[in-house]
Formats: C-alpha cells, structure tokens, sequence
C-alpha cells in the first residue's frame, strides 16, 4: 500500500511549512526590535500653561517680570513695557523655529532673538528676527552678530527680501525660523523674507520681546535638524 509514503510526505511537508513560518515570524520579531532612527525631534519651548521654562530680563529691574510676561488662555502676553526679552533656559542649534503671534490690538513692536548668548543684557549679542509691523522679516545683528549679508556695518539691518506679508491686527501670524550651522533663514505667513549665510554665531537661546506695546504668542516649538 501507498498510504505511509503518502501519509510520510504529507507530514513531511508540514514540518516545513511550519518551521518556515516560525522563522518568518523570528525575523519580523527581531527587525521590530531594531531602534528606530527618529528623523527629527520636537521641542515644545512653551508648554502652554506657564512659563517655567523661560529666564526673564527688564530694563527696569524693579519692575516684577510676571506683571510684563504671563499666560492668558494658553496664550502667551507680553505688555511691551518696560523693553527687556524673556529667554529659554537652554540653548539651541540646527533647529526649525515655529512660533505664531498676533497684535490684540494695535499693530508696534516686537522681536524673536535667535542665538542669544550670555551673559544677559538688555542688547544682547545675537540675531533678531524683526516682527515690528510693517518690517517682519528684517535682521537686526546685535552686539556683535553678524552676517555676509550685513553689508551696512554703521547700521545694524538687515532688510527682508519680499514685500510685507503680515495680517491684520488681530490675527495671528506664523513666524518660521530654519538655523542650519552658520546659515538662517526667515519665512513671514510662509514667505521667504530672509536669509543669512556665513553667520558668526551658530547656537544659542531663543528669546520674545518686550518693545512698543501688547504682543501674543502661541504654539513656540523647535524641531531638531538632522545632522
């Protein structure tokens, strides 16, 4: 009779079959088990509820910072007086910079300092990233900053590229800030309005300020570039 070989192969062919699949199933294991290589990294500067992550400088020392800087309705509100900044605790390089502002009121002045360095002063040495209305968009090179594109050394600007494209007071803008090793580039309501190349400075805090009068800010993160 035929029926053992047959029986014999059959069950030949499962054992196969099944150490086939048990392998299969070992190497997904193992390439799930393998690190994943995150692309980049989101830091939350604010966290949208208080602004315990952030070291503050008036021109007015006696004046109490919290009167000047606070959080109202996740937002953060900056009364513009007296002038000073409020500034990250860290520092940071090759980032992408995203933060939304908005004139609750009357459209003045305000300004994002990239790679501010110690110690701090009212001028500190680093890159503004102009929101005065009329001129987001525009390098201010302070105390010492420079750039290939800061050809007028008895002034400090560095004026934007394309026409004005900021809104209306009242609602909110998006500032996008891209420092990649010695190079920064500034996009206004996602427009290119800026960019500095051979930058002398390359890492630092990233700062708000108080100038003029009311100014909000909302949704201040940073996402970490690949190297």
């Amino acid at each position: 009779m035929k029926t053992k070989p047959i029986r014999f192969i059959a069950l030949l062919l499962i054992s196969l079959l099944a150490i086939q699949n048990i392998a299969s199933a070992q190497s997904k294991a193992k390439n799930n088990n393998k690190p994943v290589n995150k692309k980049s990294e989101k830091i939350m500067l604010f966290n949208n509820k208080d602004l315990s992550n952030w070291v503050f400088k008036l021109k007015d020392p006696s004046v109490d910072p919290a009167k000047v800087f606070s959080v109202q309705n996740g937002v953060i509100h900056i009364t513009g007086d007296p002038f000073g900044y409020m500034r990250t605790k860290d520092s940071y390089s090759d980032y992408k910079l995203h933060v939304e502002w908005r004139w609750p009121s009357e459209a003045t002045n305000s300004g994002v300092f990239i790679h501010a360095q110690p110690p701090d002063s009212i001028w500190l040495r680093c890159v503004e990233c102009q929101l005065q209305a009329g001129n987001a968009g525009d390098f201010v090179c302070m105390n010492g900053a420079d750039m290939d594109e800061h050809t007028d050394k008895k002034k400090p600007f560095v004026t934007k590229i394309s026409k004005s494209t900021e809104k209306a007071v009242g609602e909110w803008n998006m500032l996008e800030v891209v420092c990649k090793a010695n190079t920064i580039e500034v996009s206004v309501n996602g427009v290119l309005q800026n960019r500095g190349t051979n930058v002398n400075l390359s890492k630092g805090s990233v700062c708000l300020q108080s100038e003029g009068k009311d100014i909000e800010f909302r949704n201040v993160f940073l996402t970490k570039l690949m190297k």
